[in-house]
């Protein structure tokens, strides 16, 4: 994985990371967002386009990390359809630490 294919990963991740850490808060009552709802909404789709970039990048070169990289695509598509007052919503959010972490530590290269 080089340049802009681990760029990508990285920023993608990032941005899943925050996004978990705004619900987290959000849900530990730490940080009241309900005159901005929008923003976790937005770090969402950001976290979404991020990681739809980084997979086309690691599928043109070929780059192995992808095939750890695809199981985000479930809890990313599932959870617009689960409250994000129950607990399912964190569980699927958190589904895809793993796959993250995994494509991060991917052995570079096809």
């Amino acid at each position: 994985m080089r340049g802009v294919s681990r760029s990508l990963l990285v920023a993608a991740t990032a941005s899943y990371a925050a996004n978990c850490a705004l619900g987290g808060a959000v849900a530990a009552r730490r940080l009241d967002t309900s005159g901005a709802r929008w923003v976790h909404h937005a770090v969402y789709v950001s976290t979404v386009v991020l990681t739809a970039a980084a997979a086309v990048q690691l599928a043109v070169r070929g780059d192995r990390a992808l095939w750890r990289l695809v199981p985000v695509v479930a809890p990313l598509s599932a959870i617009p359809a689960v409250s994000a007052r129950t607990r399912g919503h964190v569980a699927l959010a958190l589904a895809a630490a793993p796959a993250y972490a995994a494509a991060l530590s991917a052995p570079r290269g096809r």
